[in-house]
């Protein structure tokens, strides 16, 4: 059986995209998304739930989302998921987070005065190679 895997997500970023470069070259943008839902429960009260989603973009894609994008702004992306696993080092155990690999993004809203984006990507540092999943 085929599988498919596609995820569309429209949010807030939580902070500031951490962009890093791999010893290659290849850029790595980390973003944390804030989506939020509200709903009325089953006696009429409005409820508001958030949701935190981490994200990683690659190459080009990364280094826009580093210039142009910051914490509170809101972004409509596209892209696939991913499990990230690993042993703790403090405890031993088995260890695994639910990632979404960014394929493609879309600008939400407009720029105001006080959210003009900066000239010069943020956090630029070295990671290795080996989390680059492409």
């Amino acid at each position: 059986m085929n599988a498919f895997n596609k995820v569309i997500l429209m949010g807030n970023l939580t902070r500031d995209p951490e962009l890093r470069y791999t010893p290659k070259g290849t850029a790595v943008a980390k973003l944390s998304l804030a989506l939020n839902r509200k709903h009325t429960d089953k006696d009429g009260q409005t409820v508001e739930e958030t949701t935190f989603v981490d994200v990683d973009a690659f190459g080009k894609t990364a280094e826009t989302i580093g210039q142009y994008m910051q914490k509170g702004r809101a972004i409509l992306l596209e892209g696939r998921l991913k499990l990230d696993e690993w042993e703790d080092q403090a405890t031993g155990k088995r260890r695994h987070k639910l990632n979404v690999i960014l394929e493609r993004f879309n600008f939400v809203g407009g720029k105001s005065d006080n959210s003009a984006p900066s000239k010069e990507p943020a956090n630029k540092s070295p990671i290795d190679d080996a989390d680059v999943p492409f």
